[in-house]
């Protein structure tokens, strides 16, 4: 257990910040989910651009690897031309 006044705190703002980013990579996967459900071309094409907007986000706040990011929208881009 941490004894100084400032590892207590680390504690607490990790903990803090630990909630807020798994907040953001569910509401992604939660995107990313809901864009895979769908059947029809112009509902998916008018999403995706949303849920590259969110990922594109989390990987400038290094959430997400920003190889990782490009490979979901490539993905996600080729999936919806595929439609």
């Amino acid at each position: 257990m941490a004894h100084h006044k400032s590892a207590k705190k680390r504690i607490r703002q990790d903990a803090k910040k630990r909630i807020h980013n798994r907040y953001y990579k569910k509401s992604m996967r939660s995107a990313l989910k809901k864009l895979r459900d769908m059947e029809e071309k112009a509902e998916a094409s008018k999403f995706l651009p949303k849920v590259i907007s969110k990922i594109d986000r989390l990987a400038k706040n290094n959430q997400v690897h920003k190889n990782k990011a490009a490979n979901l929208k490539s993905k996600l881009t080729r999936f919806v031309n595929s439609l």
